[in-house]
């Protein structure tokens, strides 16, 4: 049987000893597509089951060039949260558009800033009130957590003014597209590194409901 793309399931008749001739079990058997030979089923590896949310850097909402007519001037950050999109004006009728994750209800908001500070893979130390909160629902926080792959920031996080509020990266693009944050601006890892590398420090962002 071997060749067989598939593991065949073979029914085998085992004799068990003992008096009165023995008595018959039905063992299940099946090819072992790796080594074209018979094996008991449970003797085979089994591969580990895929999980529904993968890991990645990558959005799965593809940044695009559009162009732009609207009233604000190049180098401005536009959030537009009903959309769930940010837009990162170019200047000469041109912007970038990214997939993002907003707040969820109860924490989504709206005003007008300016990018205070920019971290590569930054530290996260979560606000005592989101840490009072979580541990309401049972989930402990820690005071701080360093920057890398497992930080919630992911890897590159733009500081808006002196708010609680963050542009950020996440390795989890599951999230992007949704309402799902304490009110943090959430972009796919590659997606905020792009970011990152065309903004300053001074950039205005405007946050549209």
């Amino acid at each position: 049987m071997k060749g067989l793309l598939g593991a065949v399931i073979v029914s085998a008749a085992v004799m068990l000893g003992g008096s009165g001739g023995g008595a018959l079990a039905e063992a299940n058997w099946m090819i072992d597509p790796a080594t074209g030979t018979s094996v008991l089923r449970d003797q085979v590896p089994r591969t580990p089951r895929r999980s529904a949310h993968q890991r990645s850097d990558k959005s799965p909402i593809p940044r695009q060039i559009i162009s732009y007519d609207g009233r604000h001037g190049p180098d401005t950050i536009i959030v537009n949260t009903s959309e769930r999109r940010l837009y990162y004006t170019l200047g000469n009728g041109r912007a970038i558009k990214y997939g993002i994750g907003v707040g969820r209800e109860g924490f989504t908001w709206a005003g007008t800033n300016r990018i205070s500070r920019k971290a590569e893979w930054p530290g996260w130390t979560p606000p005592p009130q989101m840490r009072r909160r979580e541990a309401a629902q049972g989930r402990i926080l820690p005071a701080y957590m360093p920057g890398g792959p497992e930080n919630p920031l992911g890897a590159r996080a733009l500081y808006i003014g002196s708010t609680l509020y963050r542009i950020h990266g996440t390795n989890q693009p599951w999230t992007i597209g949704q309402a799902m944050s304490s009110g943090c601006i959430r972009m796919a890892n590659e997606d905020v590194m792009h970011l990152y590398d065309q903004v300053k420090v001074g950039t205005r962002v405007v946050v549209l409901r």
